[in-house]
């Protein structure tokens, strides 16, 4: 059986535009996982909305992983833990995914630290997306790792650190937006040459590229 191959951060409100989160459920059998992004993170208040969609993919057998913002390792490693804690209450999420990760090896017991307490709070999935290649010692914090989170243009000529090729595939990601539908193959294919066997094509740009299902 093929593994599931598909990371999806999807960031549009799923009461305002179901569409592209009932297809997430219909290709759940590709989906490693889907971030769930409230407001940059849970929100103060839950969400019905959001509720409902997470319940409807972990039915469907997808990871539902809660969006942690921590500014780069600046963020107060309790801030952080607060938000998983709320999604953890509130959408019942799987595990966490934490963007705008740091890449300096200084900034690695921070999150040492913030992979324990998550795994501690029940997340069985620690993603972290510094969206481009950290201190190798990043990959050894999270069970995937990010390596790529950019435009298509970029993403062509994009290259890889021999370091990554000391671990499987599975271990690492590639987030490419701007993507013409007819090149979202290559894409996959082009991950997959990087050694990396998770990736998310998306035909968005702008400010939040990630409004739609790949």
């Amino acid at each position: 059986m093929t593994e599931p191959s598909l990371l999806v951060p999807l960031y549009v409100h799923p009461g305002a535009e179901p569409g592209p989160w009932e297809r997430l459920v219909r290709a759940a059998p590709a989906l490693r996982g889907v971030v769930l992004n409230a407001a940059d993170g849970p929100g103060q208040f839950p969400d019905p909305s959001f509720r409902a969609a997470a319940v409807r993919l972990r039915a469907a057998g997808v990871p539902v992983l809660g969006y942690v913002d921590t500014a780069y390792g600046r963020r107060p490693l309790r801030a952080a833990v607060a938000d998983l804690r709320r999604h953890r209450r509130w959408y019942e999420v799987d595990g966490v995914f934490c963007d705008r990760v740091a890449v300096e090896a200084a900034l690695l017991p921070h999150y040492r630290r913030l992979a324990l307490f998550s795994r501690a709070l029940g997340a069985r999935t620690v993603v972290l997306n510094p969206g481009t290649h950290p201190d190798p010692g990043y990959a050894e914090v999270a069970d995937l790792l990010v390596t790529f989170e950019g435009p298509w243009e970029a993403y062509r000529t994009a290259r890889v650190p021999g370091w990554t090729a000391d671990h499987l595939p599975s271990r690492f990601c590639h987030l490419v937006y701007g993507v013409p539908q007819e090149w979202a193959g290559l894409v996959a294919r082009t991950a997959g040459r990087r050694g990396a066997a998770v990736h998310c094509a998306v035909p968005g740009n702008g400010e939040n590229p990630w409004q739609t299902a790949p």
